[in-house]
């Protein structure tokens, strides 16, 4: 279970969905808060079913856009309880053990109007008992370090923030990768600061003891993205091979199995042929790799890079790096979204209709975590203690 939380800053943009659509393909998130979506209620709906959520909420407003919006899958158990221009409050798992409130907060942009929001953060502490998580962007910081570049925060606007955290009974969660997660240029410095972050209550923290909070890369808006995930559980999952039916599409996807295929391997006829299944899979990995990988590798680079300018640049130097590199990985961006888009269309071309509406929503479908709940011998019998199972695996 993770939450994806991210000022987008609109999403009319299609870079800004693409990005979106990326990173919760890449961390598979649960629940995807955000803010400052500026679209309608039509466009949110293509959103939830390009994100492959099953269930949205929108904090309606006055005018026909919308600010905040939280999506979240259909095995997840999240109730909406209360909304305002300011938040999206839920319970997680409701009148259930272990039940918990999260609640997705878009703080004040005008400091004039800023004691607003922390009132309804004061209301939200009043009326919950439970755990409590809030995360997102708070459009403030609490200490001078969390800023750097332009004129200096005045102590009583971050001392309102600080009391505010400290009533609610929240403590930070830190976070992983660099400290910042807004920047803005201008014409000779930039400015940073950490306006997003994640907070909890201590109950809430002694549930999830090992949480941890990335902050992600998203070159589409001025804000990084939070991901926060209790528990520790790892970003990264070993993925096992499979075999992409675009390759098909490609000259080398038949040279390298035909390559594999002709090499003599001594063995049984029916371990020769999996022993090759084995070598073809090996080989086409390479091969995807080097055929498909380029654009990715290219990014990925540009993104470590990226990060490191950020650093420099947050101690006083050239942002012109900075800028560059923003500008590269925008532009990998969109030649990777038109390539994907290029193959998908050859593929809808040369199949049609002929039933991959059903196989694509059967491969869209995120790999969930698979759990062995237990044994069976052959003839139905159970291996359900330890002792029998050992007894059944020796057997064998």
């Amino acid at each position: 279970m993770s939450i994806l939380c991210w000022n987008c800053r609109g999403l009319r943009n299609q870079q800004t969905e693409n990005q979106l659509a990326k990173m919760v393909r890449a961390k598979d998130p649960s629940v995807v808060f955000l803010a400052e979506t500026w679209t309608d209620k039509a466009r949110l709906v293509f959103v939830k079913e390009r994100l492959k959520m099953k269930n949205k909420f929108v904090a309606p407003r006055r005018n026909k856009t919308s600010c905040l919006v939280i999506f979240w899958k259909e095995y997840f158990d999240l109730t909406i309880e209360t909304f305002s221009k300011y938040h999206i409050d839920s319970t997680i798992n409701k009148n259930k053990e272990g039940e918990w409130h999260f609640t997705g907060f878009y703080g004040e942009p005008d400091t004039q109007k800023r004691h607003e929001a922390w009132g309804r953060l004061r209301s939200l502490k009043e009326i919950g008992k439970a755990p409590w998580l809030c995360a997102s962007d708070f459009n403030d910081v609490t200490k001078q370090s969390e800023k750097i570049g332009g004129k200096a925060r005045p102590h009583g606007k971050m001392q309102g923030f600080r009391d505010i955290l400290n009533e609610c009974g929240f403590m930070d969660l830190g976070f992983m990768a660099p400290m910042f997660t807004w920047h803005k240029h201008f014409e000779t410095y930039t400015v940073w600061e950490r306006l997003d972050q994640a907070v909890a209550t201590n109950d809430w923290f002694l549930m999830f003891l090992d949480t941890k909070v990335y902050h992600l890369d998203a070159t589409a808006s001025d804000h990084k993205a939070l991901l926060i995930r209790p528990e520790g559980m790892e970003c990264n999952q070993q993925k096992p091979f499979k075999f992409e039916q675009m390759w098909m599409a490609e000259q080398g996807c038949g040279a390298t199995i035909e390559a594999v295929w002709k090499r003599d391997i001594e063995a049984t006829t029916c371990n020769r042929v999996i022993k090759k299944i084995q070598n073809c899979g090996e080989a086409l990995a390479k091969w995807s790799k080097t055929s498909f990988g380029s654009v990715r590798r290219e990014l990925k680079d540009k993104r470590k890079l990226l990060t490191k300018a950020e650093l420099v640049a947050s101690r006083g130097g050239d942002v012109t790096h900075v800028r560059r590199l923003e500008q590269e990985i925008n532009l990998l961006l969109n030649r990777e979204a038109q390539m994907w888009s290029q193959r998908s269309k050859i593929q809808w071309l040369r199949d049609r209709d002929r039933n991959t509406r059903f196989f694509h929503s059967k491969a869209s479908e995120r790999r969930r975590g698979k759990m062995v709940h237990g044994l069976e011998e052959y003839g139905g019998h159970g291996g359900g203690f330890l002792s029998r199972i050992i007894f059944l695996l020796k057997s064998e």
